[in-house]
């Protein structure tokens, strides 16, 4: 008898286990698409604007931010567009920062399109 409760313990501890494990797997392959398209939109906006290596440092932390937020702002269904709004507003905000005027009349007429 206690070998039985023993066996259906261990197999309650691996489902519980497998829960666990799935839910971190799902988090960390958000993290990898998210840094791939900030990568990709990165090497996208180097090859039109042709900025410096510290400028695509800085360009592409503002956009995995923006990808990170517009992620979990998707995932809830309570979200304002407002939010969305505002999301967007930073990242052209720190957009502006990052690049120089002509960079980032450029970077407007991009992303518009």
């Amino acid at each position: 008898m206690k070998k039985v409760i023993t066996l259906c313990l261990f197999v309650f501890a691996m489902f519980i286990g497998n829960q666990t494990l799935t839910a971190q797997n799902t988090k960390l392959e958000d993290k990898l698409e998210i840094n791939a398209k900030a990568s990709q939109k990165t090497e996208t906006l180097e090859r039109a604007l042709k900025f410096d290596n510290n400028q695509k440092d800085q360009v592409y932390e503002a956009l995995r931010l923006f990808l990170n937020t517009e992620l979990s702002l998707s995932r809830n269904e309570n979200t304002l567009p407002a939010e969305i709004e505002k999301n967007k507003m930073r990242l052209e905000t720190q957009m502006k920062e990052i690049l120089t005027d002509e960079q980032f009349s450029k970077y407007k007429t991009l992303s518009e399109e």
